[in-house]
């Protein structure tokens, strides 16, 4: 086995609760791994989360009590952390100096909860994807593409804060980067884009 292929990612949980939308994603991770001869693992989970089926039949999946500071404390160097105040930007040859690629917790937390400065005192060596904030699936499919595609960051075709038409009159703008589809589509989990629609009309229930 080559040692850009079978890469291990691992998102820093920590929430007693999963929701809906990080359960889409964490699903979509997981399809992605599986696909590609990864490993999914979340980590630092409270003993009371409940791992949802789809994540539990997925074979690439892994459901982890313990923290990454405990799974790799004796080969810290394998581990990269995707930082967004790394100094260095993730490129294919990273593929080649680390196995196993660390996203800290809930990316799309506002305001965010820096569980990456935590591991970053703990000496994990950190890699940037660039300046926008990308929700967690893109992250991880983005550095999939950088360290096993051995695509340059650059080089990957993005779209930005794209705007999720639901009908004529309602839309919705995603602050976020996406990967971009071959139909110029932002790629999201299945399921995401009714999840979203239905989160916009509950917020316009509201108004009434």
């Amino acid at each position: 086995m080559s040692s850009s292929s079978g890469k291990t990612f691992i998102v820093e949980h920590l929430d007693p609760e999963l929701g809906p939308w990080s359960e889409l994603e964490y699903i979509a991770i997981a399809n992605e791994s599986q696909a590609e001869g990864s490993t999914f693992i979340l980590s630092s989970l409270p003993p009371e989360f409940q791992v949802p089926g789809a994540l539990q039949s997925n074979a690439a999946f892994r459901a982890e009590r313990r923290g990454v500071e405990e799974l790799y404390a004796a080969d810290k160097s394998r581990v990269c952390l995707l930082d967004p105040s790394a100094a260095k930007d993730l490129s294919p040859e990273d593929g080649e100096t680390f196995d196993v690629f660390l996203f800290g917790g809930i990316l799309g937390d506002d305001p965010p909860r820096d569980r990456t400065s935590e591991l970053r005192k703990k000496g994990f060596e950190g890699r940037r994807l660039g300046p926008k904030q990308m929700t967690t699936d893109t992250a991880v499919r983005v550095t999939r593409i950088v360290v096993q595609d051995k695509v340059e960051l650059d080089k990957i075709p993005y779209t930005d804060f794209p705007e999720l038409k639901f009908s004529e009159h309602e839309s919705t703008e995603m602050p976020f980067r996406y990967v971009k589809a071959e139909d110029g589509s932002p790629i999201m989990p299945q399921g995401m884009k009714e999840l979203i629609q239905k989160d916009a009309d509950k917020a316009l229930d509201d108004l009434f």
